[in-house]
């Protein structure tokens, strides 16, 4: 998957960055933000599936 990436400005709250940094376990304030990214929309997506297909998927142990 191809990334773009450009240069922009925020107003960032730099403790919460910090403190991001060291819980991700990652290089610095930008990476941070992208990972902060990533996951807050992979959790929007993942609960939308959950409401709409919650109770409906069947889970199987991987090599059962």
């Amino acid at each position: 998957m191809k990334t773009s990436v450009r240069m922009t400005s925020i107003r960032l709250d730099t403790k919460l960055a910090d403190d991001a940094v060291k819980v991700l376990h990652v290089k610095n304030r930008s990476e941070a933000v992208h990972v902060a990214l990533r996951e807050i929309v992979a959790l929007k997506k993942f609960k939308e599936m959950m409401s709409k297909h919650g109770g409906k998927l069947k889970f199987e142990a991987h090599g059962r």
